[in-house]
């Protein structure tokens, strides 16, 4: 008579979700901190759109005779944020969201969420800096400037 055995055991089933817990629990910390990387990433990529867009603007004003940085109440628009730096302006995201601006002093004063807490930028008209509030100490401009 042929032993036919066309299953398996209870303990290859035991030891197939045992070896798969511990894949798991070593894969989705790393998922988590990727995505807070992503976030910092896509920060880092923003504000060197905006500083970029705020020189072009500099630049194709100077080229009109006017050697004035944009203003103020010319950065954001009904259409979003800095639009009046950026070809595609950036639309705000809801209160406390992650990963996202929002402007706290339209054309003055913007947030970035994430994990590290809230970074605070500010936009000065008279020199065309923007840049990140160091003296918050809740700040998480480090997230945006450490290599």
């Amino acid at each position: 008579m042929i032993n036919n055995r066309k299953a398996f055991t209870m303990i290859e089933l035991v030891f197939v979700i045992v070896v798969l817990g511990i894949l798991a629990s070593v894969a989705i910390p790393r998922f988590a901190a990727t995505r807070d990387d992503a976030q910092i990433a896509k920060g880092r990529s923003d504000i060197s759109s905006i500083r970029a867009g705020i020189i072009t603007e500099r630049q194709g004003r100077l080229f009109r005779g006017n050697s004035s940085f944009i203003t103020n109440a010319a950065m954001d628009s009904a259409a979003g944020l800095f639009d009046g730096v950026m070809a595609y302006p950036i639309t705000a995201g809801a209160v406390g969201e992650k990963g996202r601006w929002r402007a706290v002093v339209a054309g003055t004063t913007y947030t970035f969420i994430i994990n590290a807490g809230t970074a605070t930028f500010t936009y000065n008209q008279a020199n065309g800096v923007f840049d990140c509030v160091t003296n918050n100490p809740n700040a998480a401009c480090t997230a945006f400037t450490a290599n």
